[in-house]
């Protein structure tokens, strides 16, 4: 009788808990040294962001779940109010994925975080799922999408 393989989590492919805490530490440092997102993050205690990062990515990667964080709509509605867009989040996930490649993750893993990523982000901008890129938020200012209040 042949045995069969289990499957195993994306979280074990990347290498588990060490590699998580490692891409979200390295992670963090580019997003802070980035012009385009690091004003999001000016105000945040960012040992507790990576922690809670931590946790998260190693819940929507398959591991041990201990994320108690707010939904992502919550936990962005504040950066969304500031103006957080399709742009940002494409930062985001461009940072990550250059992350990920700099610890060895294979461009198929790399490809499925970026899938993760991109499944999210509606949420993360606070729009109707399905929504077109570009399509203001519902809580943004005007409807060109920024927190500037110019009603366009």
């Amino acid at each position: 009788m042949a045995a069969t393989a289990t499957p195993t989590s994306l979280f074990q492919q990347l290498g588990g808990t060490p590699a998580v805490e490692a891409a979200v530490d390295i992670f963090y440092r580019k997003v802070l040294s980035d012009d385009r997102i690091s004003r999001f993050f000016d105000d945040v205690d960012m040992d507790r962001q990576a922690a809670k990062q931590k946790a998260f990515l190693t819940m929507v990667f398959g591991g041990p779940a201990s994320y108690t964080g707010r939904d992502m709509r919550q936990g962005h509605a504040e950066m969304v109010k500031r103006g957080l867009n399709d742009g940002h989040v494409d930062a985001v996930i461009e940072l990550l994925g250059q992350t990920l490649a700099e610890l060895g993750v294979p461009a198929e893993k790399i490809g499925q975080v970026a899938a993760i990523a991109e499944s999210v982000r509606d949420d993360v901008l606070n729009r109707p799922t399905g929504s077109p890129r570009g399509t203001p938020s519902k809580l943004a200012g005007g409807s060109c999408g920024s927190s500037c209040g110019c009603g366009n």
